[in-house]
């Protein structure tokens, strides 16, 4: 998850694209749904901060966890997050990740 917030904060939205179009989250669903928060905040933090367990919920299930990665806004309001699921057990026949985004957006 952290991988698309760094991607994000340097507005790589064509990288963005290749991690998530298949699932509908093309280079062009990332700039929509981030656009307005770059137009409320200058810069995505990465830092320490950004990379904390407090950034990250997990919601633990059977067959899939749901994660919400919060963005570290400059404004310390952490209102906008990215949110996706993760199919264990697509991930482990892969042996990485298997994530579905499904929303990009403020709280």
């Amino acid at each position: 998850m952290f991988r698309r917030i760094t991607l994000a904060a340097l507005r790589r939205y064509d990288e963005l694209g290749e991690l998530d179009g298949e699932h509908g989250w093309d280079a062009e669903a990332w700039t929509d749904a981030l656009g307005p928060y770059f137009t409320e905040h200058a810069e995505l933090g990465t830092g320490p901060d950004a990379r904390g367990p407090a950034m990250l919920i997990i919601e633990t299930g059977p067959a899939a966890w749901r994660v919400r990665q919060i963005i570290d806004d400059p404004a310390g309001d952490h209102d906008w997050g990215i949110t996706a699921e993760i199919d264990l057990a697509a991930s482990d026949a892969s042996g990485a990740a298997a994530v579905r985004i499904l929303a990009v957006g403020q709280l």
